[in-house]
């Protein structure tokens, strides 16, 4: 691992739990510079060391993702032995990250009030399905689960289809992005008044959150949004359309004066005056009417084409990227979006870097992801100042 750098290169997070919707907030301080220490039972680590669509050597490849920057270290909570270590842990630490049903921390006699004691400007951040009050706090949560009470399934897919998901894990992440705001924003108050407290990161209401009006547009109108597809209900044209060579390209000209540029670029000038398609308002009346007209012009232009002609014509628009594209791209390339990263078995990977980017400590990959107890040795001797006889009895005792 190279130098910790970023603006949390100071701060200390032990990361508890596992699979995403804790693991991606402790990937997102790490990413910035914070020392991620990774805490997995010796007999059950994180199952995301096996999780993932394809694998080469045996392993995962969402593994190395979600894990770069870490530390990792192995430690039974489930034994009294292990939870005073890990008492030991938080006693020098910014932030404590768990993952797991509301209620086991408590259970292994590790709760907010204990923990508080050992620590008062701990940073104590919870992930979990439902948040850690009412009445479904205890049951268990996924992020497929938040996602259909937050309301994110019932819109996405086409109106002819069941309620669809999102191709990612798009709940547990929102959670865990959400959590990391709410770590960062208690580390300013504990800042300026030294005291720790509790961030409560549910998935269901981190979804919630990103669901605009959707609530509001209920309440005050008693519209229910639906399943639209590729298309926003009156928000027109912003689409998909087709191209001459097989593909798609997304068009967005949804505002007047964008519209009017469309028109042009399309020999159509005089539709930007046509009352029908004018204002904002007409063209969601008349919405699938316009995009059958756009659809038929863009079905005589190759995507190159038609990408170019928007472009010039400063109308938003582009290509629909895969994994292919992506790499490919220059743009990608220019802000270095992608980057490589050695790994001992896998060679040369290549994964997104670091966002956002900060101009004067911006964040890095410096390591890739740690087998199963890597960071034992420097954690329980160094900084922790275990001898080695206590770590073998340790081990002997499967404490680690």
């Amino acid at each position: 691992m190279t130098e910790r750098t970023g603006p949390l290169a100071d701060l200390r997070l032990i990361e508890m739990g596992a699979l995403l919707a804790g693991p991606f907030c402790g990937q997102l301080m790490a990413d910035f510079g914070a020392e991620v220490i990774k805490v997995e039972a010796p007999d059950r680590p994180d199952p995301m060391r096996e999780w993932g669509q394809e694998k080469t050597h045996g392993m995962s490849l969402w593994w190395p993702v979600i894990s770069r920057n870490k530390k990792a270290i192995t430690l039974n909570l489930r034994e009294k032995e292990g939870q005073d270590i890990l008492k030991e842990l938080v006693a020098k630490a910014d932030f404590l990250l768990e993952n797991f049903r509301p209620g086991t921390l408590e259970r292994w006699n590790l709760s907010w009030e204990e923990l508080q004691d050992i620590n008062p400007a701990l940073i104590l951040i919870r992930v979990s399905g439902y948040g850690q009050t009412g009445p479904y706090s205890s049951r268990a949560g996924y992020g497929s689960i938040g996602e259909a009470m937050g309301g994110l399934r019932y819109v996405a897919g086409d109106p002819s289809t069941p309620p669809s998901r999102v191709g990612i894990s798009i709940g547990d992440q929102l959670a865990a992005t959400f959590a990391c705001i709410g770590g960062l924003a208690a580390l300013h108050h504990r800042n300026r008044t030294g005291e720790g407290q509790v961030v409560d990161s549910a998935i269901y209401e981190a979804v919630l959150n990103m669901m605009e009006s959707l609530v509001t547009e209920y309440q005050q109108a008693g519209y229910v949004r639906e399943r639209t597809g590729s298309i926003l209900p009156r928000v027109a044209p912003s689409n998909v359309y087709p191209t001459r060579d097989g593909t798609y390209i997304l068009i967005a000209a949804n505002q007047d004066s964008v519209f009017q540029r469309l028109s042009a670029a399309m020999g159509r000038p005089e539709l930007a005056d046509d009352p029908r398609y004018s204002t904002h308002a007409a063209r969601g009346e008349t919405q699938a009417e316009l995009d059958a007209l756009i659809a038929e012009w863009t079905a005589t232009k190759d995507a190159a084409e038609l990408e170019a002609l928007m472009h010039e014509n400063g109308v938003p628009s582009g290509k629909i990227y895969r994994a292919p594209e992506m790499l490919e791209d220059a743009h990608f390339r220019a802000r270095e979006a992608i980057v490589s990263v050695m790994h001992p078995n896998f060679g040369e990977l290549k994964m997104q870097n670091v966002a956002p980017k900060l101009s004067r400590t911006p964040g890095s990959i410096r390591s890739p992801a740690p087998d199963i107890g890597q960071h034992n040795d420097e954690i329980y001797r160094g900084l922790l100042e275990f001898d080695q006889e206590r770590l073998a009895e340790l081990k002997d005792c499967g404490i680690i």
